[in-house]
């Protein structure tokens, strides 16, 4: 698990839905997946082809903001022995730094491009489509001298009309999140403004996402905005063995029904890509320690 506690949290929100309860490639749920950040090819009507996400940023002098956007990429995978399936590959959108002040005279567009590629290993090909799209980074003032920052995603690949759901998914970016840090300011919580600040937060727009504090509990200088909704400075429970589980109170309950899989479901969650054999491994081979401490544990705040 990752030492930095909002990568620890960003990890776990980028992989939920990548393979959904009971886990195995032939279960019915796992015939519709990645319902979690979704940014479509603008063709695919039935879903939205942007992310917007406002927070508020009470900047200082020489005020900087890093931009990250990640997201997964689909990736189709064909063998001679198995029907296709949809793995997934991590990708970096945009990554970037603005100066919030140069942002007032006019917004700062930075392309996307997700180049197309194709592999072949031990008899499994895997081939991936290019992505295109820009990200437009926009600021205004609001009361307190604090100003309203505005990260919009948008995705504009070229696509046909008339795709169906995994045509449209080969050429979006799913799981998509946003990770702002800044140094020589401060953003604000959203959830629990300042009362100066109250109406402003109230006004902040975001469209598919959820922007939250992150970081260790006081900290202001990092947002993770992601398709999951989480309150301020999230983190993933001690007791959680790594970002292969839920990373939430629920990891125990994931983790015995993995263990109670017949020898065939094991078998075919092995087969069914490199993540879901990982998994498996991983549930196997927690001690009985481990699985104890998945259990629950109180603490000092806890409600």
């Amino acid at each position: 698990m990752s030492a930095d506690p909002v990568e620890a949290v960003a990890r776990a929100v980028l992989y939920e839905g990548y393979l959904l309860y009971p886990y195995t490639r032939s279960a019915a749920k796992n015939q519709v997946r990645w319902t979690f950040g979704g940014v479509y090819p603008p063709t695919w009507e039935a879903d939205p082809s942007t992310m917007r996400t406002e927070c508020l940023l009470r900047p200082e002098a020489g005020c900087r903001v890093a931009v990250s956007v990640r997201c997964l990429q689909l990736v189709r995978r064909t063998s001679s022995d198995e029907p296709p399936w949809q793995e997934a590959a991590e990708r970096t959108a945009a990554e970037f730094e603005v100066d919030p002040g140069e942002l007032l005279a006019g917004p700062r567009r930075v392309e996307v491009r997700l180049p197309a590629g194709r592999e072949s290993e031990a008899g499994v090909d895997r081939e991936w489509l290019a992505i295109e799209g820009r990200a437009v980074v926009a600021a205004e003032p609001v009361e307190a001298g604090a100003l309203r920052l505005a990260v919009e995603l948008e995705n504009t690949t070229p696509a046909p009309a008339g795709l169906d759901r995994e045509a449209a998914l080969l050429r979006s970016m799913v799981s998509t999140h946003t990770v702002l840090r800044v140094t020589r300011g401060a953003f604000v919580s959203l959830a629990d403004p300042p009362s100066e600040l109250a109406a402003a937060a109230a006004a902040c727009a975001n469209m598919g996402t959820w922007p939250v504090l992150a970081g260790e509990p006081g900290s202001s200088d990092t947002v993770l905005s992601s398709p999951i909704i989480m309150e301020d400075h999230p983190r993933v429970a001690e007791e959680s063995p790594g970002d292969l589980f839920d990373a939430t109170e629920i990891d125990e309950i994931l983790t015995l029904r993995i263990l109670t899989l017949s020898d065939a479901e094991k078998d075919e969650l092995r087969r069914t890509d490199e993540r879901g054999r990982q998994l498996l491994d991983r549930c196997e081979s927690l001690t009985g320690d481990e699985l104890l401490r998945l259990h629950g544990t109180l603490r000092g705040g806890d409600r």
